[in-house]
């Protein structure tokens, strides 16, 4: 009986699994048939294989799903639940590929993120070097993430996690970019990622260092929006370019002029002035570079560092004994080289030449030479501007537009030739006219002072205080950024003078002659004459304390001068501090930050626009993002109109670096109910695309010309000069019709003051030089 009994039960399990295996087979066959054969269309029978007990069949299932889940998504989407609970059962055997299926399942219903969270999870199934949507599309996600995680521990110093998926995720892309060698992709990959190991790999790793470095270096400066960023890329670009067989000095010194090391670039010149005569050549382009990039305060550092001084102006002589130059035009800059104790010695024969390229001595000469020589202005366009002006207004603006006409060229010859008209001037227009010659003669300094002599102050009883001010203001555009010998000049006839208007030029003299300087002692007497709470002198010595200190962002200087803000009743002192306390924020990023929303949340509107205005200049050049909407929110959001035109203003500021972009970034605001905005808009097109002859540009200002706002037509007039300026014809066929416009506008006697003021002065934008 037991045997009887054994032998069922064996031959019942035999037939049950027998039955199963035919089911199975027949099962997985139609599941196949379904998939493989000609006009079937559904994924039902794989489908139906995940709600089997047995975890063969499980998987058999997960593979198939896996080939067909391009086509059969959303079928497979309705029991996408089923394969993520798989995914979350940790003894599944499989758990990588139900996580690949939902992750391409959720790839194709839009939902990214959670495809981006499943690929991760079945990370070691993906093949990144197949080329498909759904591979780009999730390494593109994962790499965008890493990116967010990598910014917060880094830049925002939070104490956050790397997922080492994500990283997994993304050493294998820079392995791709090595192989591939897209050795650019992959600095571009190390940049945003913060992974300055990858970034010195990629450009070791390249086949031509030197370029990947310059290239390195010209997306750092461009477009690192982060100061402390650029701060460490340039450093491990420096450490780079030092460990070359032969260092490339010269983007060194560019790196560390950004970083504010004169000392280092002091060694790197002293280094190469004491080795052989080969590195003469260097050590001349590094500082003709130099001068053109640093600010005063750096220049003066790496001077001193070097032992060279700098010699003042010769003021020994009284103004009464000076001789104005007559025939100025043409005159070379002196090119003698400073002198030095030790001549004689080899070295300090090098330093001399130095010397003469640091101080400005020889750039200066150099470009005063070329502009006198290529000057082919046209003075019938001045005199038909001189003869439609037939009141105060039009004077100064024709004054004005000549100095446009012949910035550094020395050519004075319209003022020589009408000097009976222009003895009408009174007043702030004599002001005017007497320092639109040091727009013409800037960088003449040799000769500066015998040239202003007939317009300097020379006693108290002396001539009309407007032009005295006038021609304190002419040495300092004549002297700008490049003011040693000229200071103690200035700074003399700034204590000793009376007249606030004497004051006032002054003021405007000293901040441009010692702009960028940060000299404490020149910051203190104008904080002094700034507290004197006089309007005229006060407005002046603002916008001079923003001049010296300009870039530096210095905490006592800001405080300064925004407690002196909040303090004072003159709305001219106000003006003048905000567009100072800009300046002080220029190039600053987001360092200039706090000082922004400071501003930005004042009750005072005059203060709002400086914080506007100290976006524009803190962020110039970047077109960071984050600042664009900052400034496009204030220009639709606040209360007070000069806030409004300020903030659109800026974004011409912001975007000089890629005129391309504030066309449409400004083509809405152009069409403003409020004439305010539209008026910022077409300065900002002028800004951001002067000398480009962009047409984009000029398509939103020509129908800003016949605005029935004439501040704003002014202000497309301004525009479009600045557009057109340096383009001819052939680069840009609507220069004759814009110019045959600015004519007819200041020719025509009907048309308002306004109007012809900004068309005199475009005329002398747009035939510049």
């Amino acid at each position: 009986w037991y045997q009887r009994r054994v032998r069922k039960q064996w031959y019942q399990r035999r037939v049950r699994d027998t039955n199963y295996f035919i089911n199975t087979n027949l099962r997985m066959t139609a599941a196949t048939i379904s998939y493989n054969g000609a006009g079937i269309t559904s994924a039902a029978g794989v489908i139906s294989l995940l709600s089997e007990p047995q975890i063969e069949l499980k998987i058999f299932a997960l593979n198939k799903l896996n080939l067909i889940v391009h086509e059969f998504w959303a079928e497979i989407s309705d029991v996408v639940d089923k394969i993520e609970i798989l995914y979350e059962d940790e003894s599944f055997e499989e758990r990588e590929l139900s996580a690949l299926v939902a992750s391409k399942v959720y790839y194709h219903l839009g939902a990214y993120d959670e495809a981006l969270h499943y690929a991760l999870g079945a990370a070691s199934l993906l093949n990144f070097d197949q080329s498909s949507e759904y591979i780009d599309t999730v390494v593109a996600r994962a790499i965008d993430q890493y990116i967010k995680q990598r910014i917060q521990l880094c830049d925002d110093a939070l104490d956050i996690t790397i997922d080492t998926r994500l990283e997994l995720i993304v050493e294998k892309m820079f392995q791709r970019c090595f192989d591939d060698g897209r050795y650019k992709q992959a600095v571009g990959i190390a940049l945003e990622t913060r992974r300055y190991d990858m970034l010195e790999s990629s450009i070791m790793k390249s086949d031509d260092i030197p370029s990947m470095l310059s290239y390195a270096l010209g997306i750092a400066m461009t477009l690192l929006q982060k100061r402390t960023v650029r701060n460490t890329v340039l450093q491990v670009l420096v450490r780079l370019y030092t460990n070359l067989s032969q260092p490339d000095y010269t983007n060194m010194c560019q790196c560390y002029i950004y970083l504010n090391e004169p000392q280092t670039v002091c060694n790197i010149l002293n280094k190469l002035i004491s080795s052989s005569e080969a590195e003469l050549l260097m050590v001349f382009q590094i500082c003709f570079d130099v001068y053109e990039s640093a600010t005063q305060h750096f220049i003066d550092d790496v001077m001193e560092g070097l032992g060279i001084k700098q010699k003042p102006a010769e003021v020994e002589a009284p103004a009464t004994e000076m001789e104005v130059d007559s025939t100025t035009e043409g005159v070379k800059p002196s090119e003698e080289p400073i002198k030095t104790v030790a001549e004689d010695s080899a070295i300090d024969k090098k330093k001399a030449k130095v010397g003469s390229i640091l101080s400005g001595e020889v750039p200066i000469a150099l470009k005063s030479q070329f502009l006198i020589r290529k000057n082919t202005s046209d003075m019938l366009v001045l005199k038909n501007c001189k003869d439609a002006s037939r009141n105060a207004v039009c004077h100064t603006a024709t004054v004005i537009a000549n100095s446009y006409m012949h910035a550094g060229t020395t050519c004075d010859t319209f003022l020589r030739d009408n000097l009976d008209w222009l003895a009408k001037a009174t007043n702030w227009a004599k002001f005017t006219a007497t320092a639109s010659i040091g727009v013409i003669h800037h960088g003449h300094e040799t000769n500066a002072l015998k040239l202003m002599a007939s317009y300097l102050p020379k006693d108290p009883a002396g001539g009309s205080p407007y032009q005295e001010g006038g021609a304190l203001y002419a040495l300092g555009m004549i002297h700008a950024n490049h003011g040693a010998a000229i200071i103690p000049y200035l700074t003399e006839q700034l204590q000793s003078a009376t007249n606030e208007t004497v004051k006032h030029g002054g003021c405007l003299g000293l901040g441009l002659a010692a702009m960028t300087s940060k000299n404490s002692e020149i910051y203190e007497q104008l904080k002094n004459n700034l507290y004197q709470d006089d309007a005229i002198i006060g407005e002046a010595a603002g916008l001079g304390m923003g001049l010296v200190m300009m870039g530096s962002l210095d905490e006592d200087a800001l405080s300064d001068m925004m407690q002196y803000a909040h303090e004072t009743q003159h709305e001219k002192i106000l003006r003048g501090l905000s567009l100072g306390i800009a300046l002080v924020c220029y190039g600053q990023l987001e360092a200039a930050d706090p000082t922004i929303t400071e501003l930005a949340d004042d009750k005072d509107p005059v203060l709002r626009m400086c914080g506007m205005y100290s976006v524009g200049m803190a962020y110039a050049g970047t077109g960071n993002n984050k600042a664009i909407r900052k400034l496009l929110h204030v220009a639709v959001s606040d209360v007070n109109d000069d806030v409004r035109r300020a903030a659109v203003i800026s974004i011409g500021f912001l975007l000089f670096n890629s005129p391309e972009q504030c066309p449409n970034v400004v083509s809405l605001l152009s069409e403003s109910y409020n004439s305010h905005v539209r008026y910022g808009a077409a300065l900002a097109l002028g800004i951001s695309c002067a000398g480009t002859g962009m047409k984009e540009a000029l398509n939103i200002l020509e129908p800003m010309i016949n605005d029935p706002v004439n501040y704003v037509r002014q202000g497309a007039l301004l525009a479009s000069a600045m557009v057109l300026v340096q383009q001819n014809d052939h680069t840009c066929p609507k220069l004759k019709h814009f110019k045959e416009l600015f004519t007819k506008t200041i020719s025509d006697k009907h048309e308002d003051i306004m109007v012809k003021f900004g068309a005199v002065l475009a005329q002398g934008i747009i035939n510049a030089g």
